[in-house]
């Protein structure tokens, strides 16, 4: 058996011997665990975080002179205009709603048409194109909205 619990890294250089190998350990005692919890096959690459990226600093991200901004300005993600956030959602509820019905009457008139009612079916496509003309007119009802 090996004396390290880790597999010898190839890229690392050879250790000296140790010239004095003091006593031999007890058989009883087991032996101690690691400092740090391995993760890989490669030893060097179970160092300990600070050994691995000695340029972050426990103070990293706030205390560092590297850092100028930590993010968006005053102000940000507040609400600036509630009332053209509300007519814009009304908006948006209403077109959705009117797609809605544009799906289910394509799906009632394709079935119509597939059935070989071909009179109930065009009335159904008179009823898209209006449902079309209604979600035109909600998009030009405000321009400087777009």
């Amino acid at each position: 058996m090996s004396e390290s619990p880790f597999p010898r890294d190839p890229e690392a250089p050879d250790p000296a011997p140790d010239p004095d190998p003091g006593p031999a350990p007890d058989p009883v005692e087991p032996p101690r665990p690691p400092a740090y919890t391995p993760g890989s096959v490669q030893p060097r690459l179970n160092r300990p975080l600070h050994e691995r990226y000695p340029q972050i600093r426990p103070t990293s991200g706030y205390g560092d002179p590297r850092i100028r901004h930590t993010g968006p300005g005053p102000g940000a993600g507040v609400e600036q205009e509630p009332e053209r956030s509300a007519k814009l959602t009304a908006r948006l509820v209403l077109a959705l709603s009117v797609v809605v019905g544009q799906l289910w009457g394509l799906t009632i008139v394709v079935n119509e048409w597939m059935s070989g009612d071909t009179g109930t079916a065009w009335w159904g496509a008179g009823f898209l194109v209006l449902s079309f003309l209604v979600v035109l007119g909600l998009w030009l009802l405000d321009p400087k909205d777009r």
